[in-house]
């Protein structure tokens, strides 16, 4: 099986820390987050990463090739010219897991110990398009599943935005945790082009096909998104 890193973003949240390195970079007890999540990965026996970079891309690439990949065959989708955001970054990468079956993606500033393994499982014994980590947590934004825990929808709590691509009653909101397990299935015909995201994506896609949720609430996860979050994360993830 194949990942994929999101490590492209400004990382505008933790600024000072990304004025002078890119988030992927951000040190948790002496480990950059880049090499806690493949070293993640590496524990459910995933060792070939494709990581795309834009924001300090060169001090990505040489922390890479300097520690070998922490073990691990990483690549490189350069989005140097343009930050193509998740969708965008995944269609770039999408050449990457040309006949490797299912897959992960992930963003490089989260940290769990979701057992990534048993949500693999789930999804191939689901027959689904896409399984999406979910917590019950506050977030200004929330996908809303139906009793089956099928994707219908997205909400944006501060705009009271609604997005629906299932009609149907009631629906769940719960956070996204920032990790999938897709198919090969997801990556054809993506009807989007340049910079989007995969939210647009899973909305598109739910409308006619199942995305399900995997809900790991009440595991250890942090978003190292601020800099007040990472003495937290130091603290959870020794």
């Amino acid at each position: 099986m194949k990942a994929m890193l999101f490590a492209a973003g400004l990382g505008t949240r933790l600024k000072p820390f990304t004025d002078h390195c890119p988030k992927a970079l951000v040190t948790v007890n002496d480990k950059t987050l880049l090499e806690h999540n493949i070293r993640y990965l590496q524990r459910f026996g995933i060792y070939e990463v494709i990581v795309n970079v834009h924001h300090f891309a060169s001090m990505i690439e040489d922390t890479i090739f300097e520690n070998d990949g922490f073990g691990s065959e990483v690549t490189i989708s350069d989005e140097r010219s343009e930050v193509l955001e998740t969708g965008g970054g995944l269609k770039k990468a999408a050449y990457f897991f040309d006949g490797s079956g299912d897959f992960v993606v992930m963003n490089v500033d989260i940290l769990t110990n979701l057992d990534l393994g048993k949500m693999i499982v789930e999804h191939n014994e689901g027959n689904v398009m896409g399984t999406l980590a979910v917590m019950k947590r506050d977030s200004s934004r929330h996908f809303l599943f139906n009793s089956s825990m099928h994707l219908c929808g997205w909400m944006n709590n501060k705009t009271n935005e609604q997005r629906i691509a299932r009609h149907e009653e009631p629906l769940t909101p719960f956070a996204f945790s920032g990790i999938q397990v897709l198919s090969q299935s997801v990556l054809q015909d993506i009807p989007f082009e340049g910079k989007f995201s995969l939210v647009d994506l899973y909305l598109r896609l739910a409308e006619k096909n199942i995305l399900k949720g995997y809900d790991h609430t009440g595991n250890l996860f942090i978003d190292v998104g601020k800099p007040e979050s990472i003495e937290k994360a130091e603290y959870l993830f020794q």
